[in-house]
């Protein structure tokens, strides 16, 4: 393979060395078949100037939740997210989803690639709650990319240069492609994480009271404390 040598992205005179990639998000889908929630992003990358052996990249994904309209019961579900509708102006901030990273193989001028990112149904995490909130629409992401790209010098040897902090792209996502992943992986349901000591008091209170079903033991203790008999 010979020498790579790291430009920095810059040559000896200061003018950008490597090929100058710009990022564009053109879809996403479901995977149908995956072991885990994931979502696959297509994603086009284009290069200005030489053509491109690889691309080693590092993509950190955000909702800019105050780029969208919230309906009167989207924002009820977001109060634990970021309080009360009326101090959105201070409180409605952009939030952290994801990272993820792939390895892009040599292409010339443009591509498309598969970007996977694995999803969480988890209602701790701030980004699986805000998704569950919204009922349509959708969401606006933003996608920051960094890395390295391998490209081939005049001189024939290796060379690697930094991708730009500066790259990013913005996407629309559905919120109906989320669902439709939820769906698929957790047909009519949610997923609950409890503290193991509060799960023993949960099985023994389900024992106890002769409840078939973690439903029936949920539906049991909230008419208990609603004042409604079994």
């Amino acid at each position: 393979m010979g020498t790579v040598r790291d430009t920095g992205g810059r040559s000896s005179r200061g003018a950008y060395a490597g090929p100058d990639l710009e990022f564009t998000v053109e879809g996403v889908e479901a995977v149908r078949f995956a072991a885990v929630p994931t979502l696959s992003f297509d994603l086009r990358i284009e290069s200005r100037g030489r053509p491109v052996r690889s691309v080693v990249l590092d993509v950190q994904v955000r909702i800019d939740a105050a780029g969208r309209r919230y309906a009167e019961a989207e924002r009820e579900r977001l109060l634990g997210l970021f309080g009360e509708s009326r101090r959105w102006s201070t409180t409605l901030r952009s939030l952290l989803w994801t990272r993820t990273s792939l390895q892009v193989p040599p292409f010339s001028g443009s591509t498309v690639v598969e970007m996977p990112v694995v999803c969480t149904y988890d209602l701790e995490v701030a980004a699986a709650r805000y998704f569950s909130a919204l009922e349509g629409g959708e969401v606006p992401l933003e996608f920051l990319f960094s890395g390295t790209v391998f490209y081939e010098a005049e001189d024939g040897r290796l060379q690697a240069s930094r991708i730009s902090w500066e790259k990013e792209a913005r996407f629309g996502m559905p919120v109906g492609v989320w669902r439709e992943m939820i769906e698929h992986h957790f047909h009519d349901s949610a997923w609950l994480r409890l503290r193991r000591d509060v799960f023993e008091r949960l099985h023994a209170y389900r024992v106890r009271e002769g409840c078939l079903s973690w439903e029936e033991t949920v539906e049991s203790l909230i008419r208990a404390k609603e004042g409604v008999g079994r």
